[in-house]
């Protein structure tokens, strides 16, 4: 099963939450949606997906999102930079 970990960001690219998912679709859609009120994302509008990294494996995915988690901020925006250059927002919903 694919597993994903991503990047949230809000409207100013100002905050990032790192997240794993197996269902990359659904839980943007909780994000963007504030199913959770008591959530990071929410709390920090959190909403615009910019990044996100594809994984056969979930032990893999939550391997890497501990990864990133302890990277510097500079280290993320240039992950996010490579791919995304301009931070537009990836998800289609």
């Amino acid at each position: 099963m694919q597993s994903y970990v991503y990047f949230m960001t809000n409207s100013h690219n100002t905050v990032l939450y790192i997240g794993v998912t197996s269902n990359l679709v659904k839980r943007v859609y909780e994000h963007k949606n504030c199913v959770d009120k008591s959530s990071f994302t929410y709390k920090y509008n959190s909403h615009k997906l910019v990044y996100h990294e594809i994984f056969g494996d979930i032990c893999y995915a939550i391997e890497r999102e501990k990864q990133l988690k302890n990277w510097k901020r500079i280290w993320k925006n240039e992950l996010v930079n490579k791919k995304n250059p301009n931070w537009d927002e990836l998800s289609i919903i």
